[in-house]
C-alpha cells in the first residue's frame, strides 16, 4: 500500500502543472508523503527508513547556530553608498571616488540584550555596516552613540559579563553593573549619552552611526591621517522617554525592526549623510585628552566633520537567518586605503571580531552569500566545513611559478612608525569627566530631566552605598547641578558625594 500511495502522491505532484515545485529532501529526492510518518502496520512503530521524518527531526534540532555574544537582537537591509566627495589626497579606498557607488547591507541591533528581547529596552545600538567595494568588503562596524564605555580591549570580557545577566539568577542586575563601572570613571560620558532619551530610540530610522574609533586613511603617496566616520540620519535623531517606551513596550516591543521593514516595503527608503573629521598625525598630542581613546569624543568645534557621501536603504533581505542572522561583521575586515589606528580598543576589536564569527559560523563564513565579496576571491585557503567555493587548483601555496599571481599595484598600507618600550600601563591623559559635563550641559531642560530619571531607576537600585557614592561623585565631578540631582533622585549623601568628588583628578 505504501509503494503505491507514494508512487501517486509523486506521480501527482509531477504531472499536474497546478502544482507549486515539488517539495524534496536534502538530496533532491521527492518527499511523496510529508503529513504521516512510515510505520509497521496501521499501529505499529514508527519506522527508522523513514528519511523524511529523521531527516526533518534532525535538522529542526540544528535550527540553531550559536547566538551572538552581544548584537544578538537585530536587523538588517541592503543599500546603496554614493561618494559626493572625492578623497583620492586622503586614501586610495575606490569607494571614496566622487560618483562611485558601493552596495552596502547594514545590520542594526540591541548590544546586551538576547535575541528575541523587547526592542524597547535601553542599550546602545550596533550599527554595524558592509561595504562591498571594487576592492574587497570593508566592515564598519559600530554604534548609534559616538563612545564607548572602556578604552582598552583587555576589559571588554569583564564590561560584557557585568552588563549581562547574573549567573546564578540569570537577571540583569544593576548591582552588578555599577559595581564594575565604578572602577572606569571614563565610563561617565557614555552613561550620560546612553542614559538619555538617545538609549531607547524611536526607529531605527531615526538614530545615527558612528564607527567610534579613529582610523587611518593612506594616500597614494603613503601618507596618512586619522579620521572618524560619522553617519548622520537625515530622518532627524530621535528618542522615547520613560512613558513613550512603556507604552511602545505593550504595544509593540518589535518596533525597531517592523518601522524599518514597513518603510522599505512602503519605498520610504531611509537615508544617513556620512561625514569624516580628519586628524593629522602630528596634531595628535596637542589635545587635552587621547583622540585614540574610544570614551572620547573628537568635538566638531576642535575637529570639523566634512560631508563625503550619503548612504540609502532600499531593500530587506528575502530570508532573515540567511542574511541577517548569518551576516558576519569583522573590524578586521579592512580594504586598500584603510587602516586600523591603535586605539587599543579597537586592535583587540580587530582579532575578536573575526574569531567570534569563525566560532558562531565556521571557518567559511565569508563564503555566505550575505559576507561573500563582489570581487573574486583568490586565496588558498582549503577545506574547512562548509567550504562551498568550488576551488579546483592543487596548489594551495604560495609562491608558485604554476600560477603566478600579478604584482600588486595598490598602495603599500601605512603603519605608524614604533617607538619607546614595550609596556603595559593605563592610557595618560584619561580626562574621564569633563566631556560627560558638556554633554549634560549641552541638554535640555527637558532632557536632564529624563536623563536623571532614567539613571536614578537603575542607579538608585543599587545596594552597596560606597559604591553607589563612588558612581554619584563622578557625575558630580562632570558637572555639580548633574550629580546634585543624581543624588537627591536616588537619596544619596551629598555631602559624600562632594567629599569623594574632589578626591577625584580631572
Amino acid at each position: 500500500m505504501f509503494k503505491r500511495s507514494l508512487l501517486v502522491t509523486m506521480l501527482g505532484v509531477t504531472m499536474s502543472a497546478s502544482y507549486a515545485a515539488p517539495l524534496t529532501k536534502d538530496n533532491g529526492a521527492p518527499v511523496g508523503d510529508n503529513q504521516n510518518s512510515i510505520t509497521a502496520g496501521e499501529n505499529g512503530s514508527t519506522l527508522l527508513q523513514d528519511v523524511q521524518l529523521i531527516q526533518k527531526l534532525q535538522r529542526f534540532g540544528r535550527e540553531r547556530i550559536p547566538e551572538r555574544v552581544v548584537h544578538a537582537r537585530g536587523t538588517g537591509a541592503y543599500g546603496e553608498f554614493i561618494a559626493t566627495k572625492d578623497l583620492s589626497d586622503l586614501t586610495v579606498a575606490s569607494l571614496f571616488k566622487a560618483g562611485t557607488k558601493t552596495p552596502v547591507f547594514l545590520r542594526f541591533s540591541t548590544v546586551i540584550h538576547p535575541k528575541g528581547s523587547p526592542e524597547t529596552l535601553r542599550d546602545p545600538h550596533g550599527f554595524g555596516l558592509k561595504f562591498y567595494t571594487q576592492e574587497g568588503n570593508w566592515d564598519l562596524v559600530g554604534n548609534n552613540l559616538p563612545v564607548f564605555f572602556i578604552r582598552d580591549a583587555i576589559k571588554f570580557p569583564d564590561f560584557i559579563h557585568a552588563m549581562k545577566p547574573s549567573p546564578v539568577t540569570n537577571v540583569q542586575d544593576p548591582n552588578r553593573v555599577f559595581d564594575f563601572l565604578q572602577s572606569q570613571p571614563w565610563a561617565v560620558n557614555m552613561l550620560t549619552y546612553v542614559y538619555s532619551n538617545l538609549g531607547t530610540p524611536v526607529s531605527y530610522r531615526n538614530l545615527d552611526g558612528f564607527g567610534v574609533h579613529a582610523f587611518k586613511l593612506y594616500n597614494a603617496k603613503g601618507e596618512y591621517k586619522y579620521v572618524k566616520f560619522n553617519f548622520r540620519t537625515q530622518q532627524g535623531v530621535k528618542g522615547m522617554n520613560m512613558e513613550q517606551t512603556r507604552e511602545m513596550q505593550g504595544k509593540d516591543f518589535n518596533h525597531l525592526t517592523n518601522d524599518l521593514y514597513n518603510n522599505i516595503y512602503a519605498g520610504n527608503y531611509p537615508k544617513w549623510d556620512l561625514y569624516i573629521q580628519v586628524l593629522d598625525p602630528k596634531d595628535l598630542n596637542k589635545f587635552d585628552f587621547n583622540p585614540l581613546d574610544a570614551t572620547k569624543i573628537w568635538s566638531t568645534h576642535l575637529i570639523p566633520e566634512v560631508k563625503v557621501g550619503t548612504l540609502t536603504l532600499n531593500r530587506m533581505p528575502k530570508n532573515f537567518f540567511n542574511e541577517t542572522e548569518q551576516s558576519a561583521f569583522a573590524p578586521g575586515n579592512l580594504v586598500p586605503g584603510i587602516e586600523p589606528s591603535e586605539d587599543r580598543l579597537l586592535q583587540g576589536r580587530i582579532f575578536s571580531y573575526s574569531d567570534t564569527q569563525m566560532y558562531r559560523l565556521g571557518a567559511n563564513h565569508q563564503q555566505i552569500p550575505v559576507n561573500r565579496p563582489l570581487v573574486k576571491v583568490n586565496n588558498n585557503n582549503q577545506e574547512g566545513s562548509m567550504n562551498v567555493s568550488e576551488r579546483d587548483s592543487d596548489v594551495n601555496y604560495e609562491p608558485s611559478r604554476k600560477e603566478p599571481k600579478p604584482p600588486t599595484t595598490h598602495a603599500k598600507a601605512v603603519m605608524t612608525p614604533l617607538e619607546g618600550s614595550v609596556l603595559q600601563q593605563a592610557i595618560k591623559k584619561e580626562q574621564p569627566f569633563k566631556q560627560a559635563g558638556e554633554l549634560y550641559r549641552s541638554y535640555s531642560a527637558v532632557e536632564k530631566n529624563d536623563l536623571i530619571r532614567n539613571l536614578a531607576a537603575d542607579l538608585g537600585a543599587v545596594k552597596d552605598t560606597e559604591t553607589k557614592h563612588i558612581m554619584l561623585s563622578y557625575f558630580y565631578k562632570a558637572d555639580a547641578e548633574y550629580g546634585t540631582r543624581l543624588t537627591q533622585a536616588v537619596k544619596g549623601n551629598l555631602a559624600t558625594v562632594k567629599a569623594k568628588a574632589e578626591q577625584l583628578q580631572d
